[in-house]
């Protein structure tokens, strides 16, 4: 048994060692055959040799910007109630139905978006938004699709908080507010910052609710403007794809879907490691 167990984590290192390989590999022979001036261009256009990573990075961002500014308030505001509000009975009710939200398919929440949300929030509210496909849209339901991830791990690292550190706070004559947001929420911290890292990389990382709302299937122009169709890196992985094994067009339309699945990488492992940094600064151990 103790060699099966060897062989299987050794085996978990190679695979992830060879991933790592080919993504590097076949990234910097894109890199290196691609013209440089392609890579920041009008926009992303792969089959017809417009590579501009800029347009696929700043859509991710604003995505991911928007999904944090719906999930962390909600996300966080529903953990700090289940931990330290909820009744029992109300917890055993509620706690559920926030896991559920989780098993939701992002296909199932892009259709979402496009059916409910857009028409009636983004177009409703904001002027000269696009009526079929925008990042706004999007972004709303990547944060929908991000509350239950901040939730169960802002939650359970509050639940995890001694209870002598509340009662100590009580018996000095703190109300349970106070004690929720001086004492609890900052011996927490370090969970609560996991919670936003973990839910940040979720956001990032997710395809289907972009490559369906965000609307740039084929490519898309460089915009800074969040009610008009626009790219991310998974949504560009996606539709570059679709429908063929081998990628029509430019001859470096296939390698591109290396080189952008390498910056993406690049950016939630570096994500994770400042998280991790930042969570062994602000850890309290009791």
């Amino acid at each position: 048994m103790k060699a099966f167990f060897l062989t299987a984590a050794v085996t978990t290192f190679v695979i992830t060692l060879l991933i790592i390989y080919t993504l590097v590999n076949d990234a910097w022979g894109f890199f290196v055959n691609v013209p440089k001036d392609a890579l920041w261009s009008l926009g992303w256009f792969p089959r017809r040799e417009f590579f501009d990573i800029k347009t696929l990075i700043m859509g991710s961002l604003m995505v991911t910007g928007i999904a944090m500014l719906i999930a962390v308030p909600i996300g966080l505001g529903s953990a700090i109630y289940l931990s330290e509000f909820a009744r029992p009975k109300v917890r055993k009710i509620l706690k559920p139905v926030v896991e559920i939200l989780s098993g939701i398919p992002s296909v199932v929440l892009g259709y979402f978006a496009i059916s409910f949300i857009n028409p009636n929030l983004i177009v409703r509210f904001f002027d000269g938004a696009n009526k079929a496909f925008n990042i706004a849209a999007a972004g709303v339901a990547v944060g929908i699709l991000t509350i239950p991830i901040i939730t169960s791990v802002a939650e359970d690292a509050l639940r995890a908080v001694p209870n002598a550190l509340r009662e100590a706070s009580f018996g000095l004559g703190a109300r349970r507010v106070a004690t929720t947001f001086r004492v609890v929420f900052p011996a927490g911290i370090s969970g609560v910052v996991a919670a936003l890292i973990l839910g940040m990389s979720r956001a990032i990382g997710e395809t289907m609710v972009v490559a369906i709302a965000a609307g740039a299937v084929g490519g898309g122009l460089f915009s800074l403007d969040p009610f008009q169709p626009g790219q991310t890196m998974t949504a560009a992985m996606a539709a570059l794809g679709f429908g063929s094994d081998q990628v029509a067009g430019s001859g470096l339309a296939f390698q591109s879907l290396y080189f952008i699945g390498f910056v993406l990488f690049v950016i939630t492992f570096l994500l994770n490691l400042v998280g991790d940094r930042l969570v062994r600064r602000v850890r309290e151990e009791y």
